[in-house]
Protein backbone atom coordinates (compact mmCIF):
# COMPACT_ATOMS: atom_id res chain seq x y z
CA UNK A 1 0.00 0.00 0.00
CA UNK A 2 2.84 2.40 0.87
CA UNK A 3 4.61 1.79 -2.44
CA UNK A 4 1.31 2.28 -4.28
CA UNK A 5 0.87 5.59 -2.48
CA UNK A 6 4.34 6.75 -3.57
CA UNK A 7 3.78 5.73 -7.20
CA UNK A 8 0.32 7.33 -7.24
CA UNK A 9 1.80 10.51 -5.80
CA UNK A 10 4.54 10.58 -8.44
CA UNK A 11 2.05 10.00 -11.25
CA UNK A 12 -0.24 12.77 -10.03
CA UNK A 13 2.64 15.23 -9.68
CA UNK A 14 3.79 14.53 -13.23
CA UNK A 15 0.23 14.72 -14.59
CA UNK A 16 -0.58 18.02 -12.90
CA UNK A 17 2.76 19.54 -13.92
CA UNK A 18 2.08 18.50 -17.51
CA UNK A 19 -1.35 20.13 -17.32
CA UNK A 20 0.26 23.39 -16.26
CA UNK A 21 -0.55 23.43 -12.54
CA UNK A 22 2.01 25.02 -10.25
CA UNK A 23 4.49 22.65 -8.60
CA UNK A 24 4.77 25.13 -5.75
CA UNK A 25 1.14 24.43 -4.86
CA UNK A 26 0.76 20.77 -5.74
CA UNK A 27 4.12 19.25 -4.71
CA UNK A 28 3.18 19.49 -1.00
CA UNK A 29 -0.33 18.24 -1.75
CA UNK A 30 0.90 15.02 -3.36
CA UNK A 31 3.72 14.63 -0.85
CA UNK A 32 1.17 14.68 1.95
CA UNK A 33 -1.05 12.25 0.02
CA UNK A 34 1.80 9.73 0.01
CA UNK A 35 2.55 10.49 3.67
CA UNK A 36 -1.07 9.92 4.71
CA UNK A 37 -1.18 6.58 2.86
CA UNK A 38 1.89 5.56 4.88
CA UNK A 39 0.30 6.50 8.19
CA UNK A 40 2.20 9.72 8.89
CA UNK A 41 0.46 12.71 10.46
CA UNK A 42 -0.11 15.41 7.88
CA UNK A 43 0.84 18.62 9.68
CA UNK A 44 4.22 17.46 11.06
CA UNK A 45 4.99 15.95 7.65
CA UNK A 46 4.32 19.34 6.10
CA UNK A 47 5.95 21.75 8.55
CA UNK A 48 8.81 19.65 9.92
CA UNK A 49 9.78 17.65 6.86
CA UNK A 50 8.55 19.19 3.63
CA UNK A 51 9.14 22.81 4.62
CA UNK A 52 12.36 22.11 6.51
CA UNK A 53 13.99 20.54 3.46
CA UNK A 54 12.60 23.15 1.07
CA UNK A 55 13.99 25.95 3.22
CA UNK A 56 17.39 24.26 3.45
CA UNK A 57 17.56 24.19 -0.35
CA UNK A 58 16.60 27.87 -0.56
CA UNK A 59 19.25 28.70 2.00
CA UNK A 60 21.91 26.94 -0.08
CA UNK A 61 21.08 28.15 -3.58
CA UNK A 62 18.93 31.30 -3.42
CA UNK A 63 21.88 33.70 -4.00
CA UNK A 64 22.77 31.87 -7.21
CA UNK A 65 19.17 31.90 -8.48
CA UNK A 66 18.79 35.59 -7.54
CA UNK A 67 22.04 36.85 -9.05
CA UNK A 68 21.73 34.60 -12.11
CA UNK A 69 18.25 35.94 -12.85
CA UNK A 70 19.33 39.56 -12.35
CA UNK A 71 22.38 39.06 -14.59
CA UNK A 72 20.28 37.45 -17.28
CA UNK A 73 17.64 40.19 -17.15
CA UNK A 74 20.28 42.90 -17.43
CA UNK A 75 21.90 41.16 -20.39
CA UNK A 76 18.47 41.01 -22.01
CA UNK A 77 17.25 44.55 -21.30
CA UNK A 78 20.54 46.24 -22.16
CA UNK A 79 20.61 44.47 -25.51
CA UNK A 80 23.98 42.88 -24.70
CA UNK A 81 22.65 39.33 -25.14
CA UNK A 82 21.00 40.24 -28.44
CA UNK A 83 24.21 41.91 -29.59
CA UNK A 84 26.12 38.65 -29.17
CA UNK A 85 23.38 36.51 -30.75
CA UNK A 86 22.97 38.85 -33.72
CA UNK A 87 26.72 39.00 -34.38
CA UNK A 88 27.13 35.21 -34.39
CA UNK A 89 24.06 34.57 -36.53
CA UNK A 90 24.89 37.34 -39.00
CA UNK A 91 28.54 36.32 -39.37
CA UNK A 92 27.78 32.69 -40.26
CA UNK A 93 24.80 33.56 -42.45
CA UNK A 94 21.90 31.57 -43.81
CA UNK A 95 24.06 28.76 -45.25
CA UNK A 96 25.03 27.81 -41.69
CA UNK A 97 21.80 28.87 -40.04
CA UNK A 98 21.46 25.90 -37.69
CA UNK A 99 25.11 26.00 -36.61
CA UNK A 100 25.00 29.74 -35.95
CA UNK A 101 21.90 29.52 -33.74
CA UNK A 102 23.36 26.61 -31.77
CA UNK A 103 26.64 28.47 -31.25
CA UNK A 104 24.81 31.61 -30.12
CA UNK A 105 22.94 29.60 -27.51
CA UNK A 106 26.14 27.93 -26.33
CA UNK A 107 28.04 31.20 -25.93
CA UNK A 108 25.28 32.85 -23.92
CA UNK A 109 24.57 29.93 -21.59
CA UNK A 110 28.25 29.20 -20.97
CA UNK A 111 28.67 32.85 -20.08
CA UNK A 112 26.06 32.58 -17.34
CA UNK A 113 22.91 33.87 -19.06
CA UNK A 114 19.87 31.85 -18.00
CA UNK A 115 18.26 29.45 -20.46
CA UNK A 116 15.01 31.40 -20.56
CA UNK A 117 16.73 34.68 -21.38
CA UNK A 118 18.68 32.96 -24.15
CA UNK A 119 15.43 31.84 -25.77
CA UNK A 120 14.09 35.40 -25.87
CA UNK A 121 17.42 36.86 -27.03
CA UNK A 122 17.98 34.43 -29.88
CA UNK A 123 14.48 33.86 -31.21
CA UNK A 124 13.95 37.08 -33.24
CA UNK A 125 17.19 36.70 -35.20
CA UNK A 126 16.89 32.92 -35.50
CA UNK A 127 13.36 33.14 -36.88
CA UNK A 128 14.37 35.76 -39.45
CA UNK A 129 17.36 33.65 -40.49
CA UNK A 130 15.22 30.51 -40.87
CA UNK A 131 12.78 32.46 -43.02
CA UNK A 132 15.58 33.80 -45.22
CA UNK A 133 17.11 30.34 -45.59
CA UNK A 134 13.69 28.71 -46.21
CA UNK A 135 14.16 26.27 -43.33
CA UNK A 136 10.90 25.03 -41.75
CA UNK A 137 10.13 27.00 -38.62
CA UNK A 138 9.06 23.78 -36.90
CA UNK A 139 12.79 22.92 -36.58
CA UNK A 140 13.57 26.16 -34.78
CA UNK A 141 12.67 25.14 -31.18
CA UNK A 142 14.93 22.07 -31.35
CA UNK A 143 17.74 24.20 -32.79
CA UNK A 144 17.50 26.73 -29.96
CA UNK A 145 17.18 23.90 -27.41
CA UNK A 146 20.35 22.22 -28.72
CA UNK A 147 22.33 25.38 -28.12
CA UNK A 148 20.81 26.40 -24.79
CA UNK A 149 19.55 23.23 -23.06
CA UNK A 150 22.33 20.69 -23.64
CA UNK A 151 26.14 20.83 -23.55
CA UNK A 152 26.63 24.22 -21.94
CA UNK A 153 23.91 23.53 -19.39
CA UNK A 154 25.40 20.46 -17.75
CA UNK A 155 28.30 18.92 -19.73
CA UNK A 156 31.05 21.41 -20.45
CA UNK A 157 33.28 21.92 -17.38
CA UNK A 158 33.01 25.36 -15.84
CA UNK A 159 29.51 26.19 -17.00
CA UNK A 160 27.91 28.41 -14.32
CA UNK A 161 24.41 27.00 -14.84
CA UNK A 162 22.68 25.69 -11.71
CA UNK A 163 22.63 22.12 -13.07
CA UNK A 164 26.42 22.09 -12.88
CA UNK A 165 26.54 23.75 -9.47
CA UNK A 166 24.15 21.61 -7.41
CA UNK A 167 26.39 18.48 -7.27
CA UNK A 168 29.24 20.50 -5.72
CA UNK A 169 27.26 20.83 -2.50
CA UNK A 170 26.84 17.05 -2.21
CA UNK A 171 30.17 15.70 -3.45
CA UNK A 172 32.61 18.45 -2.40
CA UNK A 173 33.63 18.94 -6.04
CA UNK A 174 33.77 22.08 -8.18
CA UNK A 175 32.15 23.04 -11.47
CA UNK A 176 35.19 21.84 -13.44
CA UNK A 177 34.70 18.22 -12.32
CA UNK A 178 35.57 15.45 -14.82
CA UNK A 179 36.54 17.93 -17.57
CA UNK A 180 37.58 15.45 -20.26
CA UNK A 181 34.40 13.38 -19.99
CA UNK A 182 32.31 16.55 -19.90
CA UNK A 183 33.95 17.84 -23.07
CA UNK A 184 33.53 14.48 -24.81
CA UNK A 185 29.87 14.25 -23.89
CA UNK A 186 29.10 17.89 -24.72
CA UNK A 187 30.91 17.81 -28.06
CA UNK A 188 29.20 14.57 -29.04
CA UNK A 189 25.73 15.90 -28.17
CA UNK A 190 26.27 19.11 -30.15
CA UNK A 191 27.77 17.29 -33.15
CA UNK A 192 25.12 14.58 -33.35
CA UNK A 193 22.36 17.10 -32.69
CA UNK A 194 23.50 19.32 -35.55
CA UNK A 195 23.79 16.31 -37.85
CA UNK A 196 20.21 15.34 -37.00
CA UNK A 197 18.84 18.84 -37.57
CA UNK A 198 20.74 19.18 -40.85
CA UNK A 199 19.31 15.84 -41.96
CA UNK A 200 15.83 17.10 -41.12
CA UNK A 201 16.50 20.35 -43.00
CA UNK A 202 17.66 18.52 -46.12
CA UNK A 203 14.68 16.16 -46.01
CA UNK A 204 12.30 19.12 -45.79
CA UNK A 205 14.06 20.89 -48.66
CA UNK A 206 13.84 17.76 -50.81
CA UNK A 207 10.12 17.63 -50.12
CA UNK A 208 9.74 21.29 -51.12
CA UNK A 209 8.92 22.47 -47.60
CA UNK A 210 9.98 26.00 -46.74
CA UNK A 211 9.65 28.22 -43.68
CA UNK A 212 5.87 27.93 -43.69
CA UNK A 213 3.04 30.40 -43.27
CA UNK A 214 3.15 31.46 -39.63
CA UNK A 215 1.29 34.28 -37.95
CA UNK A 216 1.67 33.58 -34.23
CA UNK A 217 4.40 35.56 -32.46
CA UNK A 218 6.28 36.33 -35.65
CA UNK A 219 9.04 38.75 -34.59
CA UNK A 220 9.67 42.19 -35.94
CA UNK A 221 13.39 42.87 -36.17
CA UNK A 222 14.05 46.42 -35.05
CA UNK A 223 17.07 48.47 -36.10
CA UNK A 224 20.01 46.22 -35.25
CA UNK A 225 22.50 49.08 -35.59
CA UNK A 226 21.37 50.20 -32.13
CA UNK A 227 22.57 46.94 -30.59
CA UNK A 228 25.88 46.99 -28.70
CA UNK A 229 28.84 45.48 -30.51
CA UNK A 230 29.63 41.88 -29.71
CA UNK A 231 33.08 42.89 -28.50
CA UNK A 232 31.49 45.01 -25.77
CA UNK A 233 28.57 42.66 -25.15
CA UNK A 234 30.73 39.64 -24.40
CA UNK A 235 32.77 41.34 -21.67
CA UNK A 236 30.30 40.59 -18.82
CA UNK A 237 30.21 36.92 -19.88
CA UNK A 238 34.00 36.75 -19.91
CA UNK A 239 34.10 38.44 -16.52
CA UNK A 240 31.82 35.77 -15.04
CA UNK A 241 33.94 32.96 -16.47
CA UNK A 242 37.32 34.46 -15.51
CA UNK A 243 36.35 35.51 -11.98
CA UNK A 244 34.63 32.18 -11.38
CA UNK A 245 37.69 30.24 -12.55
CA UNK A 246 40.03 32.40 -10.49
CA UNK A 247 38.05 32.09 -7.28
CA UNK A 248 37.49 28.36 -7.75
CA UNK A 249 40.86 27.14 -9.00
CA UNK A 250 43.47 29.77 -8.14
CA UNK A 251 42.33 31.57 -5.00
CA UNK A 252 43.16 29.84 -1.70
CA UNK A 253 40.19 29.85 0.63
CA UNK A 254 41.05 29.76 4.33
CA UNK A 255 39.31 26.68 5.81
CA UNK A 256 39.18 28.44 9.18
CA UNK A 257 36.87 31.24 8.09
CA UNK A 258 33.83 29.22 9.14
CA UNK A 259 35.05 28.72 12.71
CA UNK A 260 33.57 31.94 14.19
CA UNK A 261 30.20 31.00 12.72
CA UNK A 262 30.41 27.46 14.06
CA UNK A 263 31.01 28.98 17.50
CA UNK A 264 27.68 30.78 17.15
CA UNK A 265 25.95 27.38 16.84
CA UNK A 266 24.43 28.43 13.53
CA UNK A 267 22.77 25.83 11.25
CA UNK A 268 25.49 26.09 8.60
CA UNK A 269 24.78 25.24 4.97
CA UNK A 270 27.99 23.21 4.76
CA UNK A 271 30.27 21.69 7.34
CA UNK A 272 33.42 22.71 5.47
CA UNK A 273 34.55 25.49 3.18
CA UNK A 274 35.29 22.98 0.43
CA UNK A 275 31.57 22.27 0.08
CA UNK A 276 30.66 25.88 -0.67
CA UNK A 277 33.66 27.22 -2.59
CA UNK A 278 31.85 26.77 -5.92
CA UNK A 279 28.78 28.62 -4.66
CA UNK A 280 30.81 31.46 -3.14
CA UNK A 281 32.93 31.76 -6.29
CA UNK A 282 29.90 31.96 -8.54
CA UNK A 283 28.27 34.57 -6.31
CA UNK A 284 31.36 36.78 -6.62
CA UNK A 285 31.55 36.15 -10.39
CA UNK A 286 27.88 37.01 -10.97
CA UNK A 287 28.14 40.21 -8.92
CA UNK A 288 31.12 41.18 -11.08
CA UNK A 289 29.16 40.38 -14.26
CA UNK A 290 26.15 42.37 -13.08
CA UNK A 291 28.29 45.40 -12.30
CA UNK A 292 29.98 45.26 -15.69
CA UNK A 293 26.66 44.78 -17.51
CA UNK A 294 25.26 47.87 -15.80
CA UNK A 295 28.29 49.95 -16.73
CA UNK A 296 28.41 48.79 -20.36
CA UNK A 297 24.68 48.70 -21.00
CA UNK A 298 23.34 51.60 -18.93
CA UNK A 299 22.98 53.94 -21.92
CA UNK A 300 20.74 51.37 -23.62
CA UNK A 301 18.44 51.28 -20.59
CA UNK A 302 17.95 55.02 -20.90
CA UNK A 303 17.34 55.92 -17.26
CA UNK A 304 17.84 54.94 -13.66
CA UNK A 305 14.16 54.02 -13.58
CA UNK A 306 14.68 51.42 -16.30
CA UNK A 307 17.70 50.05 -14.44
CA UNK A 308 15.59 49.66 -11.32
CA UNK A 309 12.88 47.97 -13.40
CA UNK A 310 15.37 45.43 -14.80
CA UNK A 311 16.90 44.69 -11.42
CA UNK A 312 13.48 44.28 -9.82
CA UNK A 313 12.20 42.06 -12.63
CA UNK A 314 15.23 39.80 -12.34
CA UNK A 315 14.88 39.56 -8.57
CA UNK A 316 11.17 38.76 -8.75
CA UNK A 317 11.71 36.25 -11.54
CA UNK A 318 14.22 34.34 -9.43
CA UNK A 319 11.58 33.65 -6.79
CA UNK A 320 9.43 31.49 -9.03
CA UNK A 321 12.41 29.45 -10.22
CA UNK A 322 13.78 28.65 -6.79
CA UNK A 323 10.37 28.07 -5.21
CA UNK A 324 9.53 25.53 -7.91
CA UNK A 325 12.75 23.64 -7.28
CA UNK A 326 12.54 23.92 -3.48
CA UNK A 327 9.02 22.49 -3.55
CA UNK A 328 10.25 19.54 -5.57
CA UNK A 329 13.09 19.01 -3.09
CA UNK A 330 10.63 19.11 -0.20
CA UNK A 331 8.45 16.61 -2.02
CA UNK A 332 11.37 14.26 -2.60
CA UNK A 333 12.37 14.29 1.04
CA UNK A 334 8.85 13.47 2.21
CA UNK A 335 8.85 10.51 -0.17
CA UNK A 336 12.31 9.44 1.03
CA UNK A 337 11.15 9.37 4.64
CA UNK A 338 8.42 6.81 3.94
CA UNK A 339 9.05 3.17 4.71
CA UNK A 340 7.70 2.21 1.28
CA UNK A 341 10.55 4.10 -0.34
CA UNK A 342 13.10 1.72 1.12
CA UNK A 343 12.18 -0.95 -1.39
CA UNK A 344 12.37 1.57 -4.23
CA UNK A 345 15.76 2.90 -3.11
CA UNK A 346 17.05 -0.63 -2.61
CA UNK A 347 16.05 -1.47 -6.17
CA UNK A 348 17.87 1.62 -7.49
CA UNK A 349 20.97 0.97 -5.39
CA UNK A 350 20.98 -2.65 -6.52
CA UNK A 351 21.73 -1.53 -10.07
CA UNK A 352 25.36 -2.59 -10.02
CA UNK A 353 26.20 -2.52 -13.72
CA UNK A 354 29.95 -2.12 -13.96
CA UNK A 355 30.38 -2.56 -10.23
CA UNK A 356 30.02 1.17 -9.53
CA UNK A 357 27.25 3.58 -8.48
CA UNK A 358 27.28 5.43 -11.81
CA UNK A 359 24.48 3.57 -13.60
CA UNK A 360 22.34 3.65 -10.46
CA UNK A 361 22.93 7.40 -10.24
CA UNK A 362 22.24 8.04 -13.93
CA UNK A 363 18.98 6.05 -13.89
CA UNK A 364 17.73 7.65 -10.67
CA UNK A 365 18.48 11.23 -11.70
CA UNK A 366 17.00 10.70 -15.16
CA UNK A 367 13.79 9.23 -13.76
CA UNK A 368 13.28 12.00 -11.23
CA UNK A 369 14.17 14.74 -13.74
CA UNK A 370 11.62 13.24 -16.10
CA UNK A 371 8.92 12.94 -13.43
CA UNK A 372 9.35 16.52 -12.21
CA UNK A 373 10.02 17.99 -15.65
CA UNK A 374 12.97 19.81 -14.11
CA UNK A 375 16.70 19.10 -14.39
CA UNK A 376 17.61 20.98 -11.21
CA UNK A 377 14.56 19.74 -9.33
CA UNK A 378 14.96 16.09 -10.27
CA UNK A 379 18.69 16.10 -9.55
CA UNK A 380 18.19 17.85 -6.21
CA UNK A 381 15.67 15.24 -5.12
CA UNK A 382 17.93 12.37 -6.22
CA UNK A 383 21.04 13.76 -4.54
CA UNK A 384 19.18 14.62 -1.36
CA UNK A 385 17.93 11.06 -1.20
CA UNK A 386 20.94 9.03 -2.27
CA UNK A 387 24.12 11.12 -2.67
CA UNK A 388 25.60 9.86 0.62
CA UNK A 389 25.08 6.24 -0.42
CA UNK A 390 26.58 6.81 -3.88
CA UNK A 391 29.55 8.67 -2.41
CA UNK A 392 30.17 5.94 0.17
CA UNK A 393 29.99 3.31 -2.59
CA UNK A 394 32.42 5.32 -4.73
CA UNK A 395 34.84 5.75 -1.84
CA UNK A 396 34.76 2.02 -1.15
CA UNK A 397 36.01 1.26 -4.67
CA UNK A 398 38.39 4.22 -4.95
CA UNK A 399 36.24 6.16 -7.43
CA UNK A 400 36.66 9.92 -7.70
CA UNK A 401 33.61 12.01 -6.69
CA UNK A 402 34.26 14.07 -9.84
CA UNK A 403 32.69 11.40 -12.03
CA UNK A 404 29.68 11.25 -9.69
CA UNK A 405 29.31 15.01 -10.19
CA UNK A 406 29.49 14.88 -13.98
CA UNK A 407 27.12 11.92 -14.32
CA UNK A 408 24.55 13.55 -12.02
CA UNK A 409 24.77 16.85 -13.88
CA UNK A 410 24.49 15.30 -17.36
CA UNK A 411 21.73 12.89 -16.31
CA UNK A 412 19.67 15.80 -15.00
CA UNK A 413 19.65 17.18 -18.53
CA UNK A 414 18.45 13.90 -20.02
CA UNK A 415 14.78 13.12 -19.58
CA UNK A 416 14.03 16.53 -18.07
CA UNK A 417 12.86 17.83 -21.46
CA UNK A 418 9.72 15.74 -21.58
CA UNK A 419 6.58 17.58 -22.77
CA UNK A 420 5.71 19.03 -19.34
CA UNK A 421 9.11 20.70 -18.89
CA UNK A 422 8.71 24.43 -18.23
CA UNK A 423 11.56 25.45 -20.52
CA UNK A 424 10.11 23.41 -23.39
CA UNK A 425 6.66 24.95 -22.90
CA UNK A 426 8.17 28.45 -22.79
CA UNK A 427 10.31 27.79 -25.86
CA UNK A 428 7.36 26.61 -27.92
CA UNK A 429 5.24 29.55 -26.78
CA UNK A 430 7.95 32.06 -27.72
CA UNK A 431 8.30 30.44 -31.15
CA UNK A 432 4.52 30.47 -31.65
CA UNK A 433 4.45 26.71 -32.21
CA UNK A 434 2.85 23.70 -30.52
CA UNK A 435 4.05 20.36 -29.21
CA UNK A 436 2.48 18.77 -32.28
CA UNK A 437 4.51 21.04 -34.56
CA UNK A 438 7.93 20.74 -33.01
CA UNK A 439 8.23 18.42 -30.03
CA UNK A 440 9.32 15.40 -32.08
CA UNK A 441 12.75 16.88 -32.79
CA UNK A 442 13.12 18.07 -29.20
CA UNK A 443 12.43 14.49 -28.09
CA UNK A 444 15.22 13.22 -30.34
CA UNK A 445 17.58 15.56 -28.48
CA UNK A 446 16.16 14.28 -25.18
CA UNK A 447 16.96 10.69 -26.15
CA UNK A 448 20.41 11.75 -27.37
CA UNK A 449 21.20 13.53 -24.09
CA UNK A 450 19.99 10.57 -22.06
CA UNK A 451 22.04 8.02 -23.98
CA UNK A 452 25.18 10.17 -23.85
CA UNK A 453 25.30 9.86 -20.05
CA UNK A 454 25.69 6.10 -20.37
CA UNK A 455 28.30 6.56 -23.11
CA UNK A 456 30.55 8.59 -20.81
CA UNK A 457 30.01 6.03 -18.04
CA UNK A 458 31.24 3.35 -20.46
CA UNK A 459 34.23 5.48 -21.51
CA UNK A 460 35.16 6.04 -17.87
CA UNK A 461 34.84 2.32 -17.10
CA UNK A 462 37.09 1.42 -20.02
CA UNK A 463 39.73 4.13 -19.60
CA UNK A 464 39.42 5.61 -16.11
CA UNK A 465 39.71 9.13 -17.50
CA UNK A 466 37.95 12.05 -15.92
Amino acid sequence: MEVIGILLSLFLLMFFAYRGFSVILFAPVFALLAASMSGLSLMPAYTELFMAKAVTYIKSFFPVFLLGAVFGKLMEDTGLAKGIAHAIIKSLGKDRAILSIVLAGCVLTYGGVSLFVVVFAIYPFASALFKEAEIPKRLLPATIALGAFTATMDCIPGTPQIQNLIPTNFFGTNIYAAPILGLIGGTAILSLGILWLEYRRRSAAAAGEGYGNHTVNEPEIKNTTALPSWQVSILPLLAVLIVNFTMTRMFTWDPAILEPFKAMNLPLTAAAVSNVISIWSLIIALVTGIGLAVVLGYKNLGSTGMLAKSLNAGAIGSLLAIMNTASEVGYGNVIASLTGFKSISSALMSIKVGGSPLVSEAVTVNILAGVTGSASGGMSIALDLMAKDWLAWANSIGMSPEILHRVASMASGGMDTLPHNGAVITLLAVCGLTHKDSYGDIFVLTVLKTLMVFVIIFIHAMTGIL
